[in-house]
């Protein structure tokens, strides 16, 4: 199944995600799930991200967005999980 992560970085908080972007890129390497993902953008600034990953239930991902360096360094401020359906693409 597919899902999509929808996660909103809190307020203030670029130098936290700057400072972990290489440990999420490696996990989102690593982790062989993920199968589209990128920064939402505020004048060109991240603000978020939209991950979408290939997993078998939504325990499993909930676990990979625990597990995310960026979680794990507090950079969220919400993180919305759900089941995608991709239709066109």
């Amino acid at each position: 199944m597919r899902v999509a992560l929808i996660c909103k970085d809190k307020p203030g908080q670029l130098q936290t995600r700057v400072d972990n972007r290489s440990a999420h890129l490696a996990y989102v390497e690593a982790s062989g799930v993920v199968e589209m993902a990128g920064p939402f953008l505020n004048e060109g600034a991240m603000t978020g991200s939209l991950v979408v990953l290939n997993v078998d239930t939504l325990d499993q991902a909930q676990a990979w967005a625990a597990a995310d360096p960026y979680a794990m360094a507090g950079l969220f401020d919400s993180v919305m999980i759900s089941e995608w359906k991709k239709v066109i693409g």
